[in-house]
This record gives C-alpha cells, structure tokens and sequence, in this order.
C-alpha cells in the first residue's frame, strides 16, 4: 500500500483508530478485464454451466447466476474469477456493480477485482459504490468515455489497514443491504399481487363477472357510459392561493412545487379547474406507463388547483370516485380510449380526446356497496405498497448517510 495516510472516517466500530490509508485499487486485488468467447460456436455455452456477466445481468448487489453460461470448453478459453469477486462496468451504464458469489466469468464491458488476501470482498463491494461514482464523473466529464484497465486499477481510494475492520465494515453493510432487499421483495410482490388482482377482480372483456368477488355479491355487472355515471367539473371562484397540482402516471398527483421546484402555471392559473376531495381528472397525456392516459381521485387535499386541459369529474349516486380510479388502473378503457384518438398527441402531449368523448366511453360497474368493498381492498393494497416504498426510500437515504460516514 502507499505511504499516503488520512484520518479515519467519522463513524468506527470500536477498538479501530488507525489512519485509512491511501492506495490503488491494484494494490488491494488483481483486476481483471472481461472476455468473451466465440459465439459462433455453441459448444462454448452450455444451459447448466457457470455463469457469464454482461452489462445488463447487474441488477442487484450480489449474483450467482446469468441467462447465458459457459461450458467447459468455454471456461477453459474465458478469464474465469473466483467467488468474492467485484464486478464494475467499464463500458455500458458505466459504474454498475455487484459482487460474484460464485466462479465465474463477464464480458470486455466489466473490469473485475478480485481481492487479496488482506482485502474482504463485501467491504470492497460495498466501497465500489464508491468507485462507481468517481467513474461516472469522469464519464460525465468527457474524460473517460471507456474506463479501461489501466486507469481503473489507477484509481486511488482510502482504505483501512485491517481487515478485521473491514470485514466488520462489510458485515454491517451485508446486513443492511439484506434490509434493503427484504423491502424490495415486499414492495414488489405487494405490486404484483395488485396487478393481478386487478385483472381478476374486475370482468373480463366480453364478461360481466369478475373471477374472484366477495362473498354475498352474484349479480351481473352493468355496462354504463362514464357520463350516466359521473358529472362533469370545471371553473374556479377565483382563489388562486390553492395548491396547484399536477399529475404523473407513475405518482399520482403531486404538487408543482415538489414536482418543478415552483409554480408553472404562471398566468394560465386563473383559468385552472378547482377540484374538490374525492372529485377526479383525467390526464389524457400518452407517456411509457400510460399509452391512453391516467385518471387519478384527489385525495390527499380538500381542495386545490388543477389544469383546465385535464377532463375533470366527480361520481354521482351511481358511482364511488375510487372505484373508477381502479377501473381504469385495470387499463380496460384503453380499448374504447384507443378508438377515440383520430391522431397522435397534440404539441403539448395530450391526445385528441375531447370530454364529451371521453364521458361516452363504455365501463362496467356492480352495485353500490361492490365498488365500496372493492375500493376499500385495493386502498389497503395501495396503502401497504406506500409503506414498503416508503422503508425501502428511508433504507437506501440511511445507507448513503452511513457509506458518507463511514468511508474516508
């Protein structure tokens, strides 16, 4: 290691107070540059073989496995790295990173480190977060559009002189990074089971029963023009101290301060429609989540500010506001939508899809009381995925504070 020390970080375990010192990353492990071996032949890969890391197979902190694999005849002619190996990208999405728990092999676009014995793979592992940044900075800056080997194992960083200390580092992140994922999983599979149950809970096209109903609900769902079943809403009483509020695909609605760092309405806010809780709008933007837009309650406010170019609504005594947020969470009224767009979307992004359009598409509904029950089941969904969200966000915020403080 180099000579160069600096102090320690600002957060230790107890019983380390050595200085960090400076090295290269050559100096803690062999780094190793990818390969790849013909694909032409296809006696080099094999479907039960080792795994062999491109670009896009980092998805998470550690991996054991990939979509294609080497044979034999493919590991004798590949640089093959032992389990514990760090794994960076040099090329593609530059400064991803992941750590091999087993023997394996990557492509030119990885650059490779496998530790020393005097390193600990998770402490690196978890450094390279580290790295990654510093290669994307030079990335951003021009500098290095292609981090090659040499000037990756160039790259300096501080590190402690024990591994003790290091592998209690490493340990301590491990289990973090164990929190973390934990979240994940939940947060997803709480998104999945919503997305499936949307589609069973809710008729089929063609159908006027849902597969899965609650218990003492058997009648048939009606067909209904969204107008029979909802009044339109628009105009404002002039106040213009509201929350002015603005809607995403992916969020719902936010407001234009989180979203824009201020108020974009500018002049065109006079002329914006007042929405009252529980009434709704549709965003008929297209964007990747929504091909035919979004329709979304407001909920979280009593009354605010919203764009006159969305179709706002509110329920009559036929229809329950969530409930029709749900329906076309299902993406059912694309069809009809799809019919109603004569071109593609407008200058400012919105489809051609004027209200009264709109109020004549066709939905389904159960009585009263269904949509009641059924709103309520999706809302405690939705609920539970905003508290997993909510601890993975938090998780991720607590690890970027503790990798501040207790790395130099």
């Amino acid at each position: 290691m180099s000579d160069k020390t600096t102090n320690g970080p600002a957060i230790r375990f107890k019983g380390f107070t050595d200085a960090w010192e400076q090295c290269k990353l050559m100096e803690v492990g062999e780094i190793v540059t990818g390969s790849t071996p013909p694909t032409s032949n296809a006696d080099n890969y094999s479907s039960d073989g080792s795994p062999w890391i491109t670009p896009t197979d980092i998805k998470s902190q550690t991996i054991s496995d990939s979509p294609k694999k080497l044979s034999a005849q493919g590991e004798s002619i590949s640089r093959m790295v032992p389990a514990g190996t760090i794994l960076v990208t040099s090329i593609a999405s530059i400064g991803k990173n992941t750590m091999l728990t087993v023997r394996g092999s990557f492509n030119q676009q990885i650059n490779g480190v496998v530790p020393n014995e005097n390193n600990d793979s998770y402490f690196l592992l978890t450094m390279s977060e580290i790295w990654s940044k510093k290669m994307k900075s030079f990335a951003s800056s021009g500098t290095m559009q292609i981090v090659n080997k040499t000037e990756f194992s160039k790259m300096k960083f501080e590190f402690p002189k024990s591994k003790r200390e290091q592998t209690q580092i490493g340990q301590f992140f491990a289990k973090l990074d164990d929190l973390i994922a934990l979240h994940q999983r939940e947060y997803d599979k709480t998104v999945n089971i919503k997305k499936a149950m949307l589609e069973k809970m809710f008729p089929k096209d063609g159908e006027d029963k849902p597969e899965i109903r609650f218990d003492r609900f058997t009648d048939a769902w009606e067909q209904r023009k969204l107008g029979e079943v909802t009044d339109r809403v628009r105009g404002n009483d002039g106040r213009m101290d509201l929350p002015t509020l603005t809607m995403s695909a992916g969020n719902g609605w936010m407001n234009q301060i989180d979203r824009f760092s201020g108020n974009i309405a500018g002049k065109e806010q006079k002329n914006y429609t007042l929405l009252s809780k529980s009434e709704l709008s549709y965003n008929h933007g297209n964007s990747k989540l929504a091909k035919y837009g979004v329709v979304f309650e407001l909920k979280d406010y009593e009354e605010a500010l919203v764009p006159r170019v969305y179709h706002s609504f509110k329920s009559n005594d036929k229809s329950v506001p969530l409930f029709l947020e749900y329906i076309f969470a299902t993406k059912q009224p694309d069809r009809e939508l799809g019919k109603l767009v004569s071109s593609g979307a407008r200058m400012d992004g919105l489809l051609n899809i004027n209200f009264d359009d709109f109020m004549g598409i066709k939905i389904k509904l159960p009585a009263i009381d269904e949509q009641k029950k059924i709103s309520s089941f999706f809302k405690q969904l939705d609920d539970l995925i905003a508290l997993h969200q909510h601890e993975l966000e938090l998780m991720k915020i607590i690890k970027k504070s503790l990798l501040k403080a207790m790395f130099v």
